[in-house]
């Protein structure tokens, strides 16, 4: 890989795994926003690092399944992928389901131990912060995802404001992306294929000039 190549590493949840909320399935490389935001930026310029993971949280450990906090694992990616250029940053929607009980505040803490992480493994690397979409007001209702409830809903919509908030006090790149897609109506939470497109889009738009 050449040295003129900078690595952008995109950390995030099923949001950046590609879950295609209308199937169920997985989005091709080629339909995730992470692919095409790889087509944009061209790969004589960027090497996408896509670890997006299904039900990845910012500091809590999933009572159902291991593997899931994500400062747990981070630094281990900043290591693999070193040195990374840059880094998309979103995470913060699996901490609003009810078991964790967490409030907007707390889970804006689990972004900052984040951001710290990426202080001490990548301290060169522009990031964008991104605050994700919102949850579907049905979300909790029978047959789309009980691990949610009617609070999750407005938790999910309270995250745009903190996460501003430590984006302008550490200077950093921030992106609300309820501002330019939602979740599809099949589940609630995902987004769909025309959704990543969107998203792709929106996110270019920022880091091409990095």
């Amino acid at each position: 890989m050449g040295n003129n190549i900078k690595q952008l590493l995109c950390f995030g949840d099923s949001n950046t795994w590609g879950l295609n909320g209308e199937t169920g399935m997985r989005l091709p490389w080629e339909q995730r926003w992470t692919g095409l935001l790889q087509k944009k930026l061209g790969e004589d310029a960027y090497h996408v690092i896509e670890e997006g993971l299904c039900g990845r949280t910012t500091v809590f450990e999933d009572p159902l399944r291991k593997g899931r906090r994500g400062t747990a694992l981070l630094p281990i990616l900043l290591e693999t992928h070193a040195q990374v250029d840059g880094i998309v940053l979103m995470l913060g929607t699996n901490d609003c389901k009810s078991v964790y009980g967490a409030s907007a505040e707390v889970i804006g803490k689990g972004i900052i131990l984040l951001l710290n992480q990426i202080n001490e493994y990548a301290d060169k690397a522009k990031v964008l912060l991104v605050s994700p979409i919102h949850l579907g007001e049905k979300v909790f209702h029978e047959g789309y995802d009980g691990e949610f409830s009617k609070q999750s809903v407005a938790l999910s919509r309270n995250l745009d404001q903190v996460y501003e908030g430590i984006a302008a006090e550490r200077n950093l790149s921030f992106m609300k992306a309820s501002a330019y897609v939602s979740c599809c109506d099949a589940d609630q939470e995902h987004m769909d294929a025309h959704g990543h497109g969107v998203f792709a889009e929106a996110v270019y738009t920022i880091i091409r000039d990095w």
